[in-house]
């Protein structure tokens, strides 16, 4: 074991002489009386490294021994993820705080998986089989999951399966098979194994275009700004303007699997906030907790910076392990603008040249490379896969010009800007419809749904104008173009949270609305006045939002539809022609 003595700390950076071979991401422990405080080597200059220390530096001195451990920072994998709170570095929270109080003590790592539970084993593989690393040996009952055991990912090349257990009752540390390799030699394998953060999980058969929406029952993200299942997207957004609640909805509402928070650096209280709640959230799914099928890994803005990197991609990796067992897992990064500015912490300290802002020149790809393991696979057994990364960005000031905002905007396939002004104006959710884009396919018919955002981006020319010339200056068309677009945001884009059945709306409920609504924008009307055309789209907005508040397919649900249609039919002309040349088009070039 290369071991080495402490020649310079600089916060949590560092500096030691050492008297072997070290390797880049390697584990190392920095040792200060009796307590061993876990690093990560961050760069290699001969005999001299510099390490990031996960922990307070405080009372680390000159001379203090160093001991290289020769493997990578890595997170241990196998049954008992689900339900877990870790810190950064995979140590269970409540188990660390159950021995040694809530003020944890430096130095202390804890087994991360229960070593005396016992599960379920049930086999899958036969004395004889040859199998691959990530095939299944067998599976064991994880909540409403079946948690495959698998080869591990780092065992390449082609094994025969020489015993395996019966079914039964097993720890995680028992042995369950064995395996004979090409050489001769046999493995004894457990439910358990370990796999580095910093490398992606690319034990599938192929990696595939996402094309399928992630519903997030959300109406303004389904229809206008949709996530592909598989996908990135982000939420940049001014403190206070939503970011965390809206996370926390989608984890909710979300039509995957598994979510992953990651709280890299988030503020203490919006951390024990989502801490309180998630265990009491019941899920529409299963009518159970929300939290039997959510791993959070937890790391406040008050802990040591250096652990913001190592959440962000202990996160990911569990992600990708569920992954592989042909699950639908989605990661929530809050924020990574606080895993930035740890970056950009330990680049000043490396004293490397900085880019924009002081961040470091290689932010962007190292952002990129984040986002990047997301995706859908296939596996070899042919199911598929898939992990979606949504990640928080709080800029400063609510600039989304800030690097952070801009590198992030570069790779992913989606952006959710939250507003101030709409956040302030209580519209919820507080993102803005025409700063916001994707990439991905929309639920929603696509003429009707470009149509509709014509609409936004008119009335909002309108508004624009109106605040300069006045409502008196502004002609009756105008105006009553502003008016569609405002009924489109108030009964359409905005939900009510409070509410149980507009907090979350089916797919379909939302296709039959927004096709009321088309109806609605796409008619030309006997209005004379704009007095007159106010109190008329002010009372459709009213009857729109009991509509909402109504049970999808029920008897009321009808009754309010008919009311609706009833009411705009009466001063209904036509239809303006820009729809129907959209509709037409459509119709030709599926033709």
């Amino acid at each position: 074991m290369t071991s080495g003595k402490v020649i310079s700390v600089n916060g949590n950076m560092v500096r030691a002489e050492v008297d072997g071979d070290v390797s880049l991401n390697e584990v190392a422990y920095v040792i200060v009386g009796d307590q061993r405080l876990k690093s990560e080597v961050i760069r290699v200059r001969a005999n001299t490294v510099e390490v990031q220390v996960f922990e307070r530096t405080r009372g680390v001195g000159i001379g203090d021994q160093v001991e290289f451990t020769g493997e990578m920072l890595s997170v241990e994998l196998g049954p008992g993820l689900l339900t877990q709170i870790y810190d950064g570095l995979q140590n269970p929270l409540p188990k660390l705080a159950e021995k040694h109080g809530f003020f944890l003590k430096s130095g202390v790592y804890l087994d991360p998986l229960p070593r005396e539970s016992k599960w379920q084993f049930t086999p899958k593989a036969s004395v004889g089989d040859t199998v691959e690393r990530a095939d299944t040996l067998g599976i064991v009952p994880e909540g409403v999951f079946e948690h495959q055991i698998m080869v591990p990912f780092s065992f390449y090349g082609t094994y025969k399966v020489k015993s395996i257990v019966d079914a039964g009752e097993y720890t995680v540390d028992d042995t369950i098979a064995e395996i004979e390799d090409e050489e001769g030699t046999v493995h004894k394998l457990t439910m358990i194994f370990d796999w580095p953060v910093k490398r992606s999980i690319d034990a599938y058969e192929e990696r595939l275009k996402p094309t399928e929406p992630m519903i997030t029952k959300i109406r303004l993200i389904d229809g206008f700004i949709p996530v592909a299942r598989g996908g990135t997207y982000c939420i940049p957004g001014p403190f206070g303007a939503g970011k965390t609640v809206l996370q926390q909805i989608t984890s909710r509402n979300a039509e995957v699997d598994i979510v992953v928070i990651a709280a890299c650096g988030e503020r203490a209280g919006e951390v024990v906030e989502t801490l309180k709640e998630f265990p009491e959230l019941i899920d529409p799914r299963t009518g159970r907790t929300l939290m039997e099928r959510t791993v959070i890994i937890a790391n406040t803005s008050s802990m040591p910076v250096a652990a913001r990197e190592a959440s962000v991609y202990t996160a990911v990796t569990i992600a990708e392990y569920y992954r592989q067992m042909g699950l639908h897992v989605l990661l929530l990064a809050d924020s990574t603008s606080r895993w930035a500015q740890a970056m950009r912490e330990m680049s000043g300290r490396l004293e490397e040249i900085p880019g924009e802002e002081a961040f470091p020149a290689y932010l962007e790809s190292v952002i990129a490379a984040f986002y990047e393991r997301a995706g859908v696979v296939r596996m070899r057994d042919g199911s598929l896969g898939s992990v979606t990364i949504g990640g928080t960005v709080s800029p400063a000031g609510g600039n989304f010009e800030e690097p952070v905002t801009q590198a992030t905007l570069k790779v992913v396939g989606a952006f959710h800007g939250l507003s101030r002004a709409r956040s302030d104006a209580r519209k919820y959710p507080a993102i803005h419809p025409l700063e916001s884009w994707s990439k991905y396919e929309s639920s929603l018919d696509h003429a009707k749904q470009t149509y509709a955002q014509e609409i936004l981006f008119k009335g909002n020319e309108v508004s624009q104008m109106m605040k300069v010339v006045g409502e008196e200056g502004t002609s009756l068309n105008d105006y009553i173009v502003f008016l569609k677009s405002d009924l489109i945001d108030s009964v359409y884009l905005q939900q009510d949270s409070f509410d149980p059945v507009d907090a979350s709306v089916s797919v379909e409920r939302q296709r039959h609305i927004f096709d009321v609504i088309f109806d609605i924008i796409s008619a030309e009307y006997d209005l004379k006045e704009k007095e007159e055309a106010r109190n008329y789209f002010n009372q459709l907005r009213q009857k729109f939002i009991d509509y909402n508040g109504t049970e999808w397919d029920s008897t009321e649900f009808h009754e309010q539809e008919k009311d609706i249609r009833e009411t705009f039919e009466k001063r209904k002309t036509g239809v303006d022609e820009e729809a129907e040349y959209l509709l037409q088009k459509q119709e030709s070039d599926r033709g």
